[in-house]
């Protein structure tokens, strides 16, 4: 009866929690919000000031008592409270519109394959503590499996690799459940870290996070491009302490980057030497799809199709394809509750 009570004032909600950007889907309306997951807080009083773009534009720019940080780490909860507040906030700022005195939705949060019981009950309480009445997990590749509207239910193989922030997604999907998955932390922000090695061992240059994420953005690839481009970096001279430019091309960022691609490179190699064979018969015609916005990184696509010799897909808008899903689930969560991830409550003693 309360449930119904709350439903009639709340807004449903799916939510891809993603270690560098959080979407929000609100049934019946869409994408509403696509924020960095950054929150920035004042340690003196233990206050939050700003949460979302505000927030991420103080990263590496902020007074000592002030700290602008990521809650998830990996695609996991890494500081409970603030990723309560964080999800509190996004709620809000949906029912803000409506007037709502007091929001209770049902919410359907992506999280990563991998994850352990622990992991998945911290994204579900710290969920319910931010003002949801029902919370629904379904694992990242199933939610942009179903937001790409693959055939997930029938009995053929599908192949989603959802390159995100903190973590690579690769699985395989068949008959409503995942057959084979790896789950890796070498994603967008792995590479940031990698442009900044590159930077300091090479050049002897100190750069920001933002600035690696930019140089990135800029020039970086995974597979030879036909022209040269060009970018600057910008920091410290490790050894002067004076600021530094040096100018960089994509050959070289590409070099930068290729360890930790081909990494990822084996990790669906891996996953494919798992899977059954019928299943592999499947994937060979259907082709593999690509998600998550470290898939536009230039040339990723024609790398992995000619390292496993197979057609690769980058799907259209690949940012947004899990929180798709979750809203696609949201419309029908009855006919869909086979794909949703349980978690193993203790039943507490009589």
């Amino acid at each position: 009866m309360f449930s119904k009570f709350f439903g009639i004032f709340s807004k449903d909600i799916g939510i891809d929690l993603g270690t560098a950007n959080t979407l929000v889907y609100v049934k019946g309306q869409g994408i509403v919000i696509n924020e960095p997951s950054v929150v920035a807080i004042n340690n003196k009083t233990g206050q939050i000031l700003s949460i979302g773009k505000e927030a991420k534009k103080m990263v590496g720019r902020t007074p000592a008592h002030i700290v602008a940080s990521r809650p998830l780490v990996a695609g996991v909860v890494s500081d409970f409270e603030v990723t309560e507040q964080m999800l509190k906030f996004f709620i809000d700022k949906v029912h803000r519109e409506s007037f709502s005195i007091l929001p209770r939705p049902r919410v359907v949060v992506g999280i990563p394959s991998g994850v352990t019981e622990v992991e998945k009950r911290a994204v579900e309480d710290a969920t319910r503590s931010a003002g949801a009445r029902e919370v629904y997990l379904i694992e990242e590749p199933m939610a942009a499996a179903i937001g790409i509207r693959l055939p997930i239910q029938e009995a053929a193989g599908n192949m989603i690799v959802d390159v995100g922030g903190g973590t690579t997604e690769v699985a395989v999907i068949s008959l409503g459940g995942i057959v084979v998955s790896r789950s890796l932390r070498i994603a967008g922000d792995q590479l940031n870290e990698d442009i900044i090695h590159y930077a300091r061992e090479d050049f002897n240059l100190l750069l920001g996070e933002k600035t690696a994420e930019d140089i990135k953005i800029a020039v970086g690839s995974a597979y030879p491009l036909e022209e040269t481009i060009e970018t600057t970096m910008r920091g410290r001279d490790i050894v002067t302490g004076l600021p530094k430019e040096v100018t960089v091309n994509n050959d070289q960022i590409r070099k930068a980057l290729s360890r930790s691609i081909k990494i990822l490179i084996n990790a669906i190699k891996g996953t494919i030497e798992e899977t059954p064979p019928e299943l592999v018969a499947d994937i060979m015609r259907r082709g593999i799809f690509l998600v998550g916005g470290g898939n536009l990184l230039r040339g990723l696509d024609k790398l992995i199709s000619e390292q496993t010799e197979m057609s690769v897909k980058l799907v259209e808008d690949p940012l947004t394809a899990v929180v798709r899903g979750t809203g696609m689930v949201l419309e029908d969560i009855d006919a869909v509750k086979d794909v949703l991830v349980t978690t193993q409550y203790e039943k507490p003693p009589r």
